[in-house]
């Protein structure tokens, strides 16, 4: 009986494994490969929130455009964007809403966008970025229907 005890340690000892050092060194591989892939993955990302954000603008602008058109004049700043969706009081010729959605979009940030309409029938939308605050670069840029 001595003998098939032995024999069964044996064999349990003589399975295939992975050792610490093996299970450490395929960590710090995929630890590489993660640091290489990750910061450009994430900067991908960025851009696409910028050029949805360019996209979103342009449409609002030319939802605008529309809103002209039909009224004379851009919407007040107290009206704002949501003068797109629902017909602001005293205003002859509405005919919308001017927007496919229920709602103004947020930027890609979650952020509503700023609508500042101006003199001579200009108006500007923007957005702040990432960041939320004036200037900044990369993800955290101004973006604004006065670039186009």
């Amino acid at each position: 009986m001595a003998v098939s005890i032995a024999y069964k340690s044996k064999r349990i000892s003589g399975r295939g494994g992975y050792t610490l050092t093996e299970l450490l060194v395929v960590l710090v591989i995929l630890g590489l490969l993660i640091g290489l892939i990750a910061p450009r993955f994430l900067g991908q990302i960025g851009k696409a929130r910028s050029k949805t954000a360019r996209v979103q603008i342009s449409n609002l602008a030319t939802a605008l455009e529309y809103y002209q058109l039909d009224t004379g004049t851009y919407p007040a700043t107290s009206i704002g964007l949501s003068g797109l969706l629902s017909s602001p009081p005293n205003v002859q010729n509405w005919d919308g809403p001017y927007l496919k959605t229920r709602r103004v979009p947020d930027d890609p940030w979650g952020n509503p966008y700023i609508y500042q309409p101006g003199a001579d029938g200009i108006f500007i939308i923007r957005t702040l970025g990432a960041d939320n605050r004036e200037g900044g670069d990369g993800e955290n840029t101004d973006i604004s229907s006065a670039d186009e």
